[in-house]
């Protein structure tokens, strides 16, 4: 079936992303991979060519096209290519949502034509060592200073490429801003390190994902002006459930968009590849295979375009976003596991996409929330 999704501007775009992933990324990701790190300048080619920011105002260094589509474009090609899909969508959609929603002009001024041109990279630190998927058990700590400043103490983890970012969302416990009878308040505040009190971690050791360094940070009176404090005063909480559904919608984007290009590749290897006179994909058992995947990725890109226009249309609900991101991102896992097998020993070198990309899709069920947490949303918005 066609795609009714994009207009041929969105597919003019698709062919300029395609363009800058061959050319900037793809060639370099292997010594990014090895390093641990991507430098800067990949971020500011990026901005450059109008990759970060297509919804932000023209004034500020954005597009000025207010239509979610240029994002899902963008995810898919990343995705795709089995490159840094995470890291841009963490920076344009993620934080870039933020910045949208509650930035005054004044603060949009100020930093959105750095995020725009890629010189400011972006990353938004909420989880901590002992508050995961549960938001609401953060301990870092938002506290008057006395002249008027606020002083930050706490603990961030698994901050995104946290020690290249030159703008920081930071979610704190804001005990001044507390409401009447109700939980401890939230507030979102934006720091632009290098800061005084603000210590970056190693990066951590993980199995998959290393050319994005994920750091933990920690903060020791910190001190954060008024101006720059994101949105109202212990509402942070609110925010960060307004911004979870465009969050995880991008996850179920990159997810189905990886497990249709790895499947893509896998039916062209089972139609060369050869064993007992035959392709393998006219193996009975393998055709089997390949026609499960073959129907589950088509059944969820149509439910996952639905999910892109209710976005658009500002009516995507929490329940729908989880189903997505919980359904894709599983499915993801299994698809790429099911066609490393079909790969067989190749499968298991990094000379294959399958083989690259098998420990990068494993997270996808885990950040932006774990697998058991969007079927808790789904199951508590059940009539039951």
């Amino acid at each position: 079936m066609a795609r009714e999704l994009f207009t041929p501007d969105h597919e003019a775009f698709r062919e300029v992303v395609r363009t800058f992933v061959a050319r900037e990324i793809t060639p370099h990701l292997a010594a990014w991979e090895a390093a641990g790190s991507v430098g800067p300048e990949v971020w500011r080619t990026a901005g450059k060519h109008g990759l970060l920011a297509p919804d932000m105002d023209v004034a500020h260094g954005g597009g000025g096209v207010s239509d979610y589509r240029y994002h899902v474009v963008r995810g898919e090609e990343l995705a795709r290519a089995g490159t840094l899909s995470p890291a841009f969508n963490l920076h344009s959609e993620v934080a870039g949502g933020y910045f949208a929603q509650l930035a005054t002009e004044e603060q949009k001024r100020r930093w959105l034509p750095g995020f725009c041109s890629g010189e400011l990279i972006s990353t938004v630190a909420i989880s901590e060592p002992e508050a995961g998927s549960d938001v609401a058990a953060i301990r870092t700590r938002l506290t008057p200073s006395g002249d008027g400043s606020f002083l930050l103490n706490g603990r961030k983890s698994f901050v995104t490429h946290g020690s290249l970012a030159g703008l920081v969302i930071v979610a704190a416990l804001d005990p001044g801003a507390r409401r009447p009878n109700g939980p401890p308040a939230c507030t979102l505040v934006v720091l632009r390190p290098p800061v005084d009190g603000l210590l970056v971690g190693k990066p951590l050791a993980k199995i998959g994902l290393h050319s994005l360094d994920t750091v933990e940070l920690s903060f020791t009176d910190v001190r954060v002006e008024p101006g720059d404090v994101l949105g109202r005063p212990g509402m942070g909480f609110l925010y960060l459930l307004q911004n979870l559904p465009r969050e995880r919608l991008s996850i179920a984007v990159t997810s189905l968009a990886l497990a249709e290009r790895v499947l893509e590749v896998t039916m062209a290897y089972c139609r060369e590849r050869r064993a007992f006179g035959q392709p393998i994909g006219h193996m009975q058992h393998n055709r089997f295979r390949l026609a499960e995947m073959a129907t589950a990725v088509r059944v969820a890109r149509a439910f996952t375009d639905t999910c892109v226009r209710a976005h658009d249309r500002d009516e995507l609900s929490v329940e729908e976003a989880s189903m997505a991101k919980w359904w894709n991102s599983e499915l993801c896992n299994d698809v790429v596991g099911t066609c490393l097998q079909l790969h067989g020993g190749y499968g298991f070198t990094t000379d294959f996409l399958v083989g690259r990309v098998y420990a990068q899709a494993r997270v996808q069920t885990i950040y932006g929330g774990t697998t058991e947490i969007m079927k808790e949303i789904i199951g508590q918005s059940l009539p039951l």
